[in-house]
């Protein structure tokens, strides 16, 4: 890599995605020709991870490097006490904010002599953390806001992003931002453009003519009257034990799709203005999504079937998510690639394209892929780690969890108890088998308890009740 220009570098960042809604991870009801061009002209993963089944750890571990616990901000950053405060357990203590300690990203790109942009959702903290603060030469539309307060459609009232004209559509307006950065960049230098869509977070709100036609896909298909919830068990955690989980079982909901929609438009928009300046080939893209997909709280817009849950959960649902990987001539068009990676890949990545020297004491828990990109189909990991010890606002209840190979062991804080599962043979972990491998569970949980002991992994403590 040594002797190759530095590529421009497009981080696209999606809020809320799940696994299943793109069609090219086969669901048959979103539509996304222009995203999935980029697993067409590149690399789509099978088993892409987030670092955490909620948005502000995920993005913390990809500008540091380091896995959420290891920064301390384990949960999504609340300003407004709105978290879940009832349970057995005491709340495990997080940070709300990236701390100026960490060597972001975007600083260490800045030190190799890329242009350092940031376009959409921060959530990393407030005004004394914002992108400006960690490295980034131009921050448009990031702040401490987790989703668009005021919904889709100007008058945004966003602090670091000028209200359009009424009606103007937020998506369309971050991606007119990134178009025009790139297309007024010093054409000498590269760029980093860390493009984090506030979509397809809630509100669900789209434009009048995307919901009409999901609508009219809806009837069509023949979907629009049939059974769109389940109602199953009882939430595993002490404070909705007497509530049933509502799950959504199909991908139905026209403004949900509307909302992707339109998101492909924009992507579609924005790799056009990287061919009509003849910079695709100079470009390295990755597109991929913060958690899972929404699919059991706040009206569960999504499904993510076969994966167990969705967002706020430690199965699967809640961290799996597309990720597709773009750069001319150096990834195969059409790849696969069914090699584990997780967020924190992303920085010791980005500095090996770069020509930047590795800093492993920053990004201490990731592992360049640069290698599957050319070709190999493993990396030099035994394991990747979770830890999520809050209880999620969808009903997920606190644990962590880690994978090694095709086996994925989970350890739940409330109870104790533990859940293995084969991943391979049981993407939906239904089957449970701590009982019939008790000497790999014992392994796998030894090693659970090694890494959070090593990265100091702040666990919630019981109630004491006199």
């Amino acid at each position: 890599m040594s002797n190759k220009k530095q590529p421009n570098i497009i981080f696209i960042l999606i809020d809320d995605m799940g696994y299943k809604d793109l069609s090219c991870y086969e669901s048959s009801f979103y539509e996304t020709p222009n995203i999935d061009s980029i697993a067409k002209d590149g690399m789509i993963f099978t088993d892409g991870y987030a670092s955490c089944p909620v948005c502000s750890p995920s993005r913390a571990s990809i500008m540091s490097g380091k896995y959420p616990a290891r920064v301390g901000v384990t949960d999504w950053i609340d300003h407004g006490n709105c978290h879940p405060t009832h349970g057995l357990l005491v709340d495990a203590p997080y940070i709300d904010h990236l701390p100026l300690e960490e060597t972001s990203l975007a600083s260490a790109l800045k030190e190799s002599g890329y242009q350092t942009w940031h376009v959409g959702k921060w959530h990393l903290g407030q005004e004394s953390y914002y992108p400006e603060k960690h490295g980034f030469d131009k921050n448009i539309g990031g702040c401490f806001w987790g989703r668009p307060l005021h919904g889709y459609f100007s008058p945004y009232h966003i602090p670091t992003l000028e209200d359009g004209p009424v009606g103007e559509n937020l998506t369309d307006r971050l991606t007119d931002e990134a178009i025009n950065l790139i297309k007024t960049r010093d054409t000498d230098n590269p760029f980093f453009l860390n493009l984090c869509y506030y979509a397809v977070h809630t509100p669900i709100e789209a434009k009048d003519e995307d919901i009409k036609k999901y609508e009219l896909k809806r009837k069509e298909m023949g979907i629009d009257n049939v059974q769109e919830f389940t109602m199953g068990d009882h939430f595993p955690c002490s404070h909705k034990k007497d509530q049933r989980i509502t799950r959504r079982i199909i991908q139905s909901n026209a403004k949900y799709a509307g909302m992707i929609e339109n998101l492909d438009s924009n992507i579609g928009r924005l790799l056009d203005s990287l061919k009509e300046r003849d910079i695709e080939k100079d470009t390295l893209i990755v597109f991929t999504s913060d958690n899972g997909g929404l699919s059991t709280a706040e009206s569960s817009p999504t499904c993510n079937l076969p994966l167990s849950e969705g967002k706020g959960w430690m199965y699967e649902g809640g961290v799996r998510v597309p990720l597709m990987i773009k750069w001319t001539d150096v990834i195969e068009p059409n790849s696969i690639c069914n090699e584990p990676v997780i967020s924190t890949d992303f920085y010791p990545t980005f500095l090996d394209i770069s020509n930047h020297p590795l800093m492993p004491k920053q990004h201490v828990d990731g592992v360049s892929i640069l290698a599957l990109f050319e070709g190999k189909k493993k990396l030099d990991r035994e394991a990747i780690f979770w830890h999520y010890p809050h209880y999620g606002n969808q009903g997920g209840t606190p644990g962590s969890s880690v994978r090694m190979g095709d086996y994925k062991l989970i350890e739940f804080f409330e109870t104790g108890n533990c859940e293995l599962y084969n991943l391979k043979e049981d993407i939906e972990e239904k089957v449970n088998l701590i009982q019939e491998l008790p000497e790999k569970a014992g392994i796998m949980k030894e090693k659970l308890k090694a890494w959070r002991n090593k990265v100091e992994a702040k666990i919630p403590e019981l109630y004491i009740h006199n």
